[in-house]
Formats: C-alpha cells, structure tokens, sequence
C-alpha cells in the first residue's frame, strides 16, 4: 500500500508533505535552542497579545508531537492524492488553503464564545485591558477533515483499510471521524486540548466548496 502510495505521489501532496516535514524538523531543532517554533508560529486567539497576522497561514504547518503529524501526514496522503486527481494541482493547492484558513477562522468564532461566555466580552484586552494568553493552535488537521469530507463526496464507496485489516467506506470513515469530533464538542472535557471546532470547520468548508465544484462533475466510486 505505501509503495502504490508513494509510487503515485501528486506533486500538491509531496510538496505539502515536504514542506510540513521541513517544519516539524525546524521545531525539534530549534526547541534544543531553546526557541518554541510553535509558540511563534502556531495561532493564537485575535485578542490575545501573542497574535500575530502571519500565523493565520503558519500554523497549518506546525505540529504538537510526532503522533500529531504522523496521523495528519498519513490522512493527507491518502485523500489528498484521492482528490488531487481529480481536481489537479491548481484545485487541490487551492483547497487545502481554503479549508485551513476556514478552519482557523470557526476555530477563532468558537473561542470568541467561549471568552465571551467567561468574561461578558469577546475581546477582554482590547474593553477591559487584559493582558491575557491563550493557547496557540497548531496542525494541518482543519484541513485534513477538509480533504476527509471531500474524497467522500466524490468517492464515497470506496473502501480503505485501518491497520490493514479492517475495511470502511469512505463515507463512513467521514461520518465517524466528523460525529466525533461533535460529541467530542458536547463533552467539553477541560483535559482534551484538541481543536474540534477547527476540525469541523475543515470537514464543512470542505463541503461547500466540493458541493458547488460537483455541479459540473460526477461522483466517481
């Protein structure tokens, strides 16, 4: 299967795989130095003082440990190349930053709310001179589920194999992974520090995109 996988390579992907690589290698090298990549690079809330406009298209590249983007790398691999030929480079660079940038922009919204809940205002610093520090967000993830939603719309009965043994369709490895991240959402455990928001910001501009993208195409299988 790895073979196949990187024997038809879409030029998008690699270099999406290169780039994110180079990056996590620049994080592990520079944290020896002391330097924290991902506190620089990584998004932070628009409130906080630790923002800044250029993590808006930094943070998609950055990664909390090596299971985080071992799991991203792989998803972009496999639908990712699904997808890309279908659409081509252009489509698919196009996409990814899309679904990214979408992501993060939900994932800033559901903060918003969870501030405003807390403080009586979505913008602390700015109305009540805080100087606060939030968490950054890091990972391709948003993305990802961008990519996840979009290789279901055009091949949804496609079967994929976890650990090489367990086939699923498409489809329903979408519904799975969206579903939950839903209830993941619901439970607000105070330990889990994953963005789901970001995650299901992905899987839905994901969505409206391929939803207009397929008016002109047909679904392949």
């Amino acid at each position: 299967m790895l073979r196949g996988l990187f024997g038809n390579m879409q030029p998008v992907v690699k270099n999406l795989l290169i780039l994110n690589g180079l990056f996590f290698l620049a994080t592990l090298v520079l944290a020896n130095k002391e330097i924290d990549l991902n506190g620089m690079l990584g998004l932070y809330y628009v409130d906080s003082t630790e923002f800044k406009p250029y993590q808006i298209a930094t943070h998609f590249f950055m990664h909390d440990g090596f299971r985080h983007i071992l799991f991203n790398m792989i998803a972009l691999m496999v639908f990712g190349n699904m997808v890309e030929q279908v659409w081509g480079a252009k489509k698919m660079l196009m996409f990814y930053f899309a679904a990214a940038i979408g992501a993060a922009f939900i994932h800033q919204i559901a903060m918003g709310v969870e501030i405003y809940q807390v403080a009586g205002t979505a913008f602390p610093n700015a109305d009540l001179g805080m100087s606060l520090r939030y968490n950054s967000m890091v990972g391709a993830s948003g993305a990802v589920y961008g990519l996840i939603v979009a290789a279901a719309m055009y091949f949804p009965n496609t079967e994929l194999y976890i650990y090489a043994i367990l086939p699923i369709k498409v489809k329903w490895l979408a519904a799975l992974a969206i579903g939950f991240d839903i209830i993941s959402v619901f439970q607000n455990n105070p330990d889990d520090h994953t963005a789901h928001f970001a995650h299901l910001g992905g899987a839905l501009i994901g969505f409206i995109i391929v939803y207009f993208w397929k008016k002109k195409s047909s679904t392949f299988y």
